[in-house]
């Protein structure tokens, strides 16, 4: 019994932990039909184990809340949808509709592809748009009405309807090529990628400034209305989506009519090899009754209403061999177990690496090295180990342990949530991963300090710290492996340029959580030195409420956010590192620019390129934005300048090509009136 309780406890943490990804943070790392594997164990667990509904753990909506944005109740919830995955829940959806309707009748339902985008609701008044809200907890979610203004998602104003209140419920998504085009600019930058255009949207309709939405190629495709004063409509979902039309509301042209779930489920299967050629994401198919006279007598769970349900589409799985399980180490020491796999061609790619999320995970699939297992990609971009072919497993394969010390440094490790950590902040692991960040594009950009040399300076030059970077010399260097005097040369001359990147940047570097580049540049705006930073974390710490109100006044900082933040820089360690990096010549400051617009800049997209003899790329972007330009990660017909460096490669030749205007650094210094 003891075992079913711990098993019980460690699905509800991961469930706790997926809806809080999946909701609050828009970034999934498993499927929905893993998600729902797993709830189904639960629920059956706790079941077995007597647990009353009211103490189980029961998934809501989520919320997708963020700090910063107002909160519209909905006059109508906006619920999800119940899920289907084959025929036979289909058939059972039907038979629900027959035994509340007191009917046995081959019904009419209404069949489109669901949008795997940001669930909205658009409210019109007499024609002209005045209210845009996300789902949020299904009850009441957050305004979006300037972004989705400033993005073009939806139309301002109706085509014929000048009269009354209607308010249209939809999806906003991000199409391929502009998802595609945000994830090659965050590359070139060596930021995270973004994991599918559903996380990428909705982190821009979150965007505090609304005006940047411009241009981003947000769109919608509007299926429900969910209430309407002061006109008439039909009571069929089919001829509302023709009004929709009518109105210039954007409706899925892959939209049909089926008599019968058979029909419908024809449909979905037919359609799964055409989503493929969409340039949006779907994840599957709605059926809906198209009857609206009788949704009122279908009525709703707390959930998801009845009348309705998702079909989802299976994803494409593989099956190949486990070969070993390795154990990365984090900058925040957490442990994470990745399976090496035979490889295997999967949704366009070879993979033989995949996630296994976590050791509780790890324990409830079952997972041991030597087995087949089922691979597929969460949002069909990352590989992950789905399930053990049970039947395929050899005799005697022995079941994964979690590990007990830290496969780097031997320290024991220590339990949190559903994770495992290092807590030697020492750890090479750790030193080495933060060291990567902290030199990487998203932070500081010091070029020639890639992940081979940092592993170099960590094991052969004890580099254990930032400051440990900017001590090194030439001759230090020479002595790597594969590094000559003039790679040796170009490195130090890098670390020497880094030191005027200014404080947004060392902060961003420095692997403190929460405190990423976005939220680095908005304390620098408001603290113009980390002397000013550490002084109000000591306040903090001493007590002073008014220093977390400061940070918390900040548009977008929440109130555990601001905590964690201050803690770090009230820490001895923070501390020690900026005062080392001081006292080597780092700049701790934030000289404040303010915008101003140069003709020939301003309105213009840049892209950089190669290395340029005075200025680091970010350094230069930065220049760039003050005077009201652009840059962007790639070329297109779209980019005004391509700024070209040494060694530009293949950006240059597609500009020569586009017939994009190339300059170097001289005279992108002229055009700001620097030279």
């Amino acid at each position: 019994m003891a075992k079913q309780d711990k098993t019980l406890s460690d699905l509800e943490a991961q469930l706790r932990y997926h809806d809080e990804l999946y909701y609050a943070k828009a970034e999934p790392e498993i499927t929905d039909a893993q998600y729902d594997e797993m709830r189904e164990q639960y629920i059956a667990l706790a079941e077995t184990l007597g647990i009353p509904d009211e103490e189980r753990y029961s998934r809501t909506l989520g919320d997708d809340h963020s700090d910063g944005f107002k909160r519209i109740e909905h006059a109508v919830p906006m619920l999800s949808l119940e899920k289907a995955y084959n025929l036979e829940d289909l058939q059972r959806f039907e038979r629900g509709l027959e035994r509340m309707l007191e009917t046995v009748e081959q019904f009419e339902y209404v069949v489109e592809p669901k949008i795997d985008g940001m669930s909205v609701s658009l409210t019109y008044v007499d024609g002209t748009l005045k209210q845009a809200v996300t789902r949020g907890n299904g009850v009441a979610g957050d305004e979006i009405t300037a972004q989705v203004k400033a993005s073009g998602a939806a139309p301002l104003k109706l085509k014929t309807c000048k009269k009354g209140l209607v308010e249209v419920r939809g999806e906003l998504y991000l199409p391929h090529d502009a998802f595609e085009q945000m994830n090659k600019e965050l590359a070139e930058r060596e930021e995270k990628l973004l994991v599918n255009p559903r996380n990428a949207c909705a982190g821009l309709m979150k965007r505090k400034d609304a005006k940047s939405l411009k241009g981003l190629g947000v769109q919608s495709f509007l299926y429900h209305i969910a209430r309407f004063e002061g006109m008439e409509l039909p009571e069929s979902q089919w001829q509302r989506l023709e009004w929709l039309n009518k109105q210039g509301l954007s409706t899925n042209e892959h939209t049909v009519k089926a008599n019968g779930v058979a029909a419908a489920l024809n449909y979905c299967e037919d359609f799964t090899p055409i989503r493929d050629g969409l340039s949006y994401d779907i994840d599957g198919m709605v059926i809906k009754l198209d009857d609206i006279k009788r949704y009122k007598d279908l009525g709703e769970t707390s959930h998801h209403p009845r009348w309705g349900i998702a079909w989802k589409f299976p994803a494409e799985r593989k099956e190949t061999k486990l070969l070993g399980i390795t154990v990365q180490v984090g900058k925040s020491g957490k442990l994470t177990p990745v399976a090496e796999l035979e490889p295997v061609f999967l949704a366009g790619t070879t993979v033989a690496r995949a996630s296994l999320h976590n050791f509780v995970e790890l324990a409830r699939k079952d997972v041991r090295i030597g087995d087949t297992v089922l691979v597929e990609k969460a949002g069909e971009i990352i590989p992950q180990v789905v399930s053990v072919v049970s039947e395929k497993r050899p005799k005697g394969l022995k079941k994964v342990e979690q590990p007990s010390q830290c496969p780097e440094c031997n320290t024991g490790t220590i339990a949190g949530d559903i994770f495992i950590y290092c807590p030697n902040p020492t750890c090479p692991a750790q030193v080495r991963e933060r060291l990567r960040h902290f030199t990487s594009k998203a932070a500081m950009d010091i070029e020639g300090l890639g992940p081979a040399v940092i592993d170099q300076v960590v094991e052969h030059l004890d580099v254990c710290s930032p400051a440990d970077l900017f001590r090194l010399n030439q001759e230090r260097l020479i002595t790597l492996e594969r590094m000559g005097q003039k790679s040796a040369d170009n490195i130090v001359a890098a670390l020497e340029s880094a030191k005027q990147r200014g404080l947004a940047k060392v902060l961003a570097g420095l692997s403190i959580s929460q405190l990423g580049g976005k939220l680095a540049e908005d304390l620098t705006a408001h603290f113009a030195s980390a002397d000013q930073l550490i002084d109000l974390a000591k306040r903090h710490a001493d007590g002073d409420e008014s220093a977390a109100a400061a940070l918390i006044a900040i548009d977008g900082v929440a109130e555990t956010t601001a905590e964690t933040v201050l803690q770090a820089f009230a820490s001895p360690e923070i501390q020690e590192v900026l005062s080392a990096l001081a006292a080597l010549g780092v700049v701790l400051e934030e000289e404040k620019q303010e915008l101003q617009e140069r003709e020939g800049v301003t309105g213009k997209t840049f892209v950089l390129t190669g290395t340029m003899p005075n200025w680091g790329r970010s350094e230069a972007a930065g220049y760039i934005k003050a005077a009201g330009g652009k840059t962007s990660g790639s070329v297109s017909k779209k980019t005004d300048y391509l700024v070209a460096g040494e060694k530009a490669g293949s950006k240059l030749t597609k500009a020569e090509g586009l017939g994009v205007t190339i300059i170097d650094e001289a005279k992108l210094k002229a055009l700001l009136g620097m030279g």
